[in-house]
């Protein structure tokens, strides 16, 4: 989840005085049940997004998921414009909506203001995911590693599609060799272990 769409998507939702519609839902979806946070913590690589202009331009894309001390989530996203070789890195804080059973958080990267985070696919080795925000205007493929098999990518990208997104609008952000000077610790060696996943499943789908 990109900091600069966060902050888009909750001062429109300041502005128009619907906040609570911005931790949402897109109509005709469900979050993930269940659903682990401590499995989902780590690091993850954004493989596709639907694009915004505060987005636009950067490359090598990460979230990385950590627990805060009041029980939220520490979010820390980081890009790489590559042209400039200028890194950009927001830090948010994110908390269930729910129940820690379902796949929705709250995140806010200034303020008391909130966008919904909601987890629509996830495989059972939580290895890649299917994120929306509080409507189709905004989606992310995430996976634990840089690249996914064609086939994972394109199951995940026609799963989205069935449900209304617009994915002919999907970017690929650039997550190749290009990105190694930029990235942060040894998480990216650690995560070889999905790099053989398989395309998602139904057992942990939350539609």
């Amino acid at each position: 989840m990109s900091a600069p769409k966060w902050i888009h998507a909750a001062t429109a939702c300041l502005v128009t005085g619907v906040l609570g519609g911005c931790v949402g839902l897109p109509n005709g979806t469900t979050a993930v049940e269940p659903f682990s946070l401590n499995q989902y913590l780590g690091r993850w690589y954004e493989i596709a997004r639907l694009d915004h202009r505060f987005e636009k331009g950067l490359d090598c894309v990460t979230a990385s998921y950590s627990k805060r001390e009041d029980g939220g989530v520490r979010v820390v996203n980081r890009g790489v414009n590559l042209d400039k070789g200028k890194v950009s890195e927001a830090v948010g804080k994110a908390y269930f909506v729910k129940d820690d059973n379902t796949g929705r958080f709250k995140v806010s990267f200034f303020g008391p203001f909130y966008a919904g985070y909601n987890i629509l696919e996830l495989d059972d080795n939580y290895s890649h995911a299917l994120i929306a925000g509080p409507n189709r205007d905004y989606l992310w493929i995430l996976s634990r590693t840089p690249q996914l098999p064609a086939q994972t990518r394109q199951a995940l990208i026609q799963r989205a599609a069935d449900l209304g997104f617009p994915t002919d609008e999907l970017v690929f952000p650039d997550q190749s060799g290009a990105c190694d000077p930029y990235r942060e610790g040894s998480a990216d060696s650690a995560t070889t272990a999905y790099a053989n996943q398989s395309p998602p499943h139904s057992s942990r789908h939350g539609s």
